[in-house]
């Protein structure tokens, strides 16, 4: 009989059922390094038992090290899941093994701690981190398709959903699959308690990533690759790595060079993704340029659509006041949780397989002469 990909208690100890498990498990597995510099970043509000929320990071390698590896995690909250699991496996694996002299891991725990606590993919103030990163001290875009869709979208009381969601189908087939979707998810900054939602300032998850940004002095480094872990698009348990880096680009080269064919571009329309609005890849290529390869790497679970429902149902509830044990916020909770975090044996170790390749091969990357 061939021998398990992982052991259960290997699993257990990479996998946790909510955030605090997962901080838990992410201090521990830092604290088994003598020199990984934890930090944490405190946000103000608490989740659902009271608990600290922060990001929370580390450094694994030579302090002045000229080319790092980020690895992210939770940017959308309930996906935090995956992300961390990655980053303690990755974690564990170096307690053993040696990274090369002139390259540092610089893991980022838990993006947006309250989305991962509280189960949702925005944070504190509605908003959809991965949709923040505009210059909002210009005019905001207006996202045209979402304002014609947003009345059904989220109905005015959950009775009228299964209603609401027949018009949204007849309107997606009026549409075309790729224009609805980039009119659902692409972004939008006028309907504050909307799906997407990428605000109308910079989020403290925002400013906590400039602040570890400069922190670690990266725009000092001469070369860095990010992985930015997500979950929701996609076949079940495959990791696709999807660049947003203009078509074209040095970003795109180094991505195809290091990853593969496997690189996948929602601009040319070959991605589970369309082109977004805000996306965090934007300030890493704006504030390193040719320096960086950012990467996400998005495992997939269930279909699109359930994607959508779920979200709306959670958005939904979080109109009114939120009673954490009551029935049907656990009904709520747990539909969305299965959908961002299926927690199958077979997908973790999914996870943990390609998490691993893709991990080793941007090291791969990193250590090339140029």
């Amino acid at each position: 009989m061939l021998p398990t990909l992982f052991s259960p208690a290997h699993l257990d100890a990479c996998f946790a059922a909510d955030y605090a498990g997962a901080h838990a498990r992410f201090r521990h597995a830092c604290d088994r390094h003598e020199h990984s510099g934890y930090r944490e970043f405190v946000y103000r509000q608490t989740g659902p038992d009271k608990e600290k929320l922060v990001t929370a990071t580390a450094w694994l390698g030579n302090k002045n090290a000229s080319r790092v590896l980020v690895l992210q995690s939770a940017t959308h909250g309930v996906e935090g899941f995956c992300g961390s699991a990655i980053q303690v496996d990755c974690l564990d694996y170096f307690i053993e093994s040696k990274l090369p002299d002139d390259l540092a891991i610089l893991f980022i725990h838990a993006l947006n701690p309250h989305g991962f606590a509280w189960l949702r993919r925005v944070n504190e103030d509605g908003i959809d981190l991965n949709r923040n990163f505009v210059d909002f001290n210009q005019p905001l875009p207006v996202n045209e398709g979402y304002r014609t869709l947003a009345k059904d979208i989220l109905p005015e009381s959950e009775s009228e959903f299964a209603a609401a969601s027949e018009r949204l189908k007849l309107k997606q087939q009026e549409m075309g699959r790729v224009a609805y979707e980039k009119a659902m998810s692409g972004g939008q900054y006028e309907f504050a308690d909307g799906l997407f939602y990428g605000g109308q300032s910079a989020s403290q998850s925002r400013l906590y990533l400039e602040e570890i940004f400069h922190a670690y002095q990266l725009h000092k480094r001469k070369k860095i690759a990010v992985l930015d872990f997500h979950t929701g698009l996609g076949p079940f348990g495959y990791g696709e790595a999807i660049c947003d880096h203009p078509p074209g680009s040095a970003g795109v080269k180094w991505a195809k060079r290091v990853y593969g064919d496997s690189v996948t571009e929602p601009a040319l329309g070959s991605s589970s993704s369309v082109p977004k609005l805000g996306l965090v890849d934007y300030f890493w290529q704006e504030s390193l340029g040719d320096r960086v390869c950012f990467i996400t790497l998005e495992f997939g679970t269930y279909a699109i659509e359930n994607l959508f429902e779920v979200l709306r149902h959670d958005h939904l509830l979080h109109r009114q006041a939120l009673k954490w044990n009551d029935r049907k916020t656990q009904k709520v909770k747990q539909a969305i949780s299965n959908h961002f975090y299926p927690a199958t044996v077979d997908w973790q170790e999914m996870v943990l397989c390609r998490g691993r390749q893709v991990i080793q091969q941007a090291i791969n990357g990193l250590q090339e002469s140029s």
